[in-house]
């Protein structure tokens, strides 16, 4: 994976990288390089999914300026998603101090991306973004979609307390789907993973 940059930009969450892809124009229109394979080797496996995970789905994501879709976690998957075309405010919320049981708060860290900048979301890190302007993303995952690794909390918890920009139709009322405007806060999430772990 080609970058203007030789190394990715900085981030506190762990497995987290951003960058940004870099541009090969000339007359005839714009060649970008979305994915390479090695650029990944080093990923450790914990936070891919697995010792074998690897890329087996792409998807392409559109959306509506304010749309807002998050909050998304997955504990088998790593997501890598490259912004096409548009403008994203992008919410990461590191549940994995929570998960470890002493007593932690998620750690929240926020990224507004624009076309070209790529983003490696590792398992543990849930997601959400909000559509700055009329938005695509590609994004790879290293595990096929089934709905058993679908998981999701509320968008506005304020135990988690990401600071969302304004957007949508009304002041402070983003788009959001039914799955989305449903979701439980985090601490219900986590109980609810809890509680099938232990088999109850």
């Amino acid at each position: 994976m080609s970058t203007d940059a030789d190394t990715p930009r900085a981030s506190a969450l762990e497995g987290v990288r951003t960058g940004r892809l870099q541009r090969h124009a000339d007359v005839r229109g714009v060649f970008r390089e979305l994915w390479r394979s090695s650029a990944f080797a080093d990923i450790e496996p914990r936070l891919t999914g697995g010792p074998d995970a690897r890329f087996v789905q792409a998807n392409l994501s559109t959306s509506a300026a304010g749309v807002l879709r998050g909050l998304h976690y997955h504990r088998h998957q790593l997501d890598y998603w490259v912004v096409t075309r548009g403008r994203v405010f992008v919410a990461l919320v590191d549940v994995r101090p929570v998960l470890s049981g002493d007593g932690s708060r998620p750690i929240v860290e926020t990224h507004e991306l624009a076309a070209d900048d790529w983003l490696v979301i590792p398992t543990g890190v849930a997601h959400g973004f909000l559509a700055l302007d009329e938005l695509e993303v590609c994004y790879l995952v290293t595990a096929e979609y089934d709905g058993s690794d679908e998981l999701g909390f509320a968008w506005d918890d304020p135990a988690v307390g990401v600071p969302w920009p304004t957007a949508g139709p009304g002041p402070g009322i983003p788009i959001l789907s039914d799955r989305d405007r449903t979701n439980p806060p985090l601490a219900e999430l986590l109980r609810r993973i809890a509680a099938e772990d232990a088999g109850v």
